[in-house]
């Protein structure tokens, strides 16, 4: 069984560095000038940096969802019902796990790294603070307490994020009524924009209903300038995951002074 899970896991790194030269391929023969060497460098050290993290951390992870377990107020039978549920629940708090990334000053300085790059293409979609996972498994506490199987929110959660690894492109245009549905490379392209009117819009993970609902839907109607307002961050790795903090930090001290 080992074998086999280090074989599905070696198919699906060939697969996604297959798409990652598909699309360098595609930006050279277009002049779209999505990929820079330093930028990528730095993209790939940082989701090694990563994949560290979370061998790290999993124990924590798991302890808290196994803590809040034993307090659930139900206890549901495994089917695809159930799993359909759990999807759509998880999704939901993705989308205010995202927006609380974005406007609450704390939270943004684990999530800066990811928009930091001003280039856009898939390799950014690996772009993520080493630390993000002390925060986010607290946003699905809610559907641990409801009593949704805890291995099917931790599924749901991991095909949310695959599923957002497919965003980050600008090899893929509108898709039609899907935007008004889906996440789309569109919707996604927006969120990841420092223009005005793209600021905080666009938080769905595999769904844009919520913004829809909630209002902070955006359609690509410009183009996008990737990266943030404040500028360039660098190519540092290093630098890059702890940007956020290093200002959260200072900006606390100048509230202060």
């Amino acid at each position: 069984m080992e074998f086999e899970f280090g074989q599905y896991k070696l198919y699906a790194l060939i697969f996604i560095f297959g798409l990652i030269t598909a699309e360098i391929i595609w930006s050279w023969r277009n002049d779209k000038k999505a990929y820079n060497v330093n930028d990528t460098l730095a993209n790939l050290s940082i989701f090694a940096g990563f994949q560290l993290s979370k061998y790290l951390f999993a124990g924590y992870q798991l302890w808290i969802y196994n803590f809040f377990y034993q307090f659930r107020l139900f206890t549901f039978e495994k089917s695809a019902l159930i799993f359909f549920i759990t999807f759509i629940s998880v999704d939901f708090c993705y989308y205010w796990f995202h927006r609380c990334s974005h406007v609450v000053k704390f939270f943004w300085a684990f999530h800066l790294v990811h928009h930091s790059s001003q280039q856009y293409n898939l390799t950014v979609s690996y772009r993520l603070n080493w630390l993000g996972v002390l925060i986010s498994p607290l946003f699905y506490i809610p559907l641990v307490l409801i009593g949704l199987p805890l291995d099917f929110i931790v599924i749901c959660y991991s095909l949310n994020l695959l599923y957002q690894f497919f965003l980050h492109t600008e090899a893929i245009g509108k898709l039609g009524f899907l935007e008004n549905i889906i996440d789309t490379p569109s919707n996604h392209r927006v969120h990841h924009g420092s223009n005005g009117i793209y600021i905080d819009k666009n938080f769905g993970g595999t769904l844009i209903i919520w913004d829809k609902i909630f209002g902070t839907y955006e359609p690509e109607n410009e183009k996008v300038k990737f990266g943030v307002d404040t500028g360039f961050a660098g190519y540092n790795p290093f630098v890059l995951v702890f940007k956020g903090f290093v200002d959260f930090a200072r900006n606390k001290m100048n509230s202060k002074g």
